[in-house]
């Protein structure tokens, strides 16, 4: 099991005043973001547990393409992976900003 953590500044908060949510399911090929507002509002912070092992480098682009598009200030995200592809963290992560800013979809 490989643990990564990425701290990134955020341009400003994500909108909406929901605490927490939780996205995703952990299964064969997939994976869940657990969202919570922990941090100050210029701060975002992504911690992965993964047991797919040696793609940091991967992770890293996806997080800070994520935080670039989203700006996801005084988020902490907790994602536990079952082996996702790229394009598939990056919808769950997007997916959970929105859950915690208060879009049900």
């Amino acid at each position: 099991m490989e643990q990564l953590s990425f701290r990134h500044a955020a341009r400003q908060r994500a909108a909406g005043s929901r605490p927490q949510a939780i996205v995703g399911v952990v299964a064969s090929g997939n994976l869940e973001v657990l969202v919570e507002r922990l941090l100050p509002d210029s701060e975002c912070e992504v911690d992965i547990r993964t047991a797919a092992e040696g793609f940091s480098e991967v992770w890293q682009a996806v997080v800070q393409d994520f935080v670039e598009r989203r700006s996801p200030g005084g988020l902490k995200l907790s994602v536990n992976d079952g082996g996702a592809r790229p394009d598939t963290v990056a919808l769950r992560l997007a997916q959970a900003v929105r859950a915690v800013e208060g879009d049900p979809s």
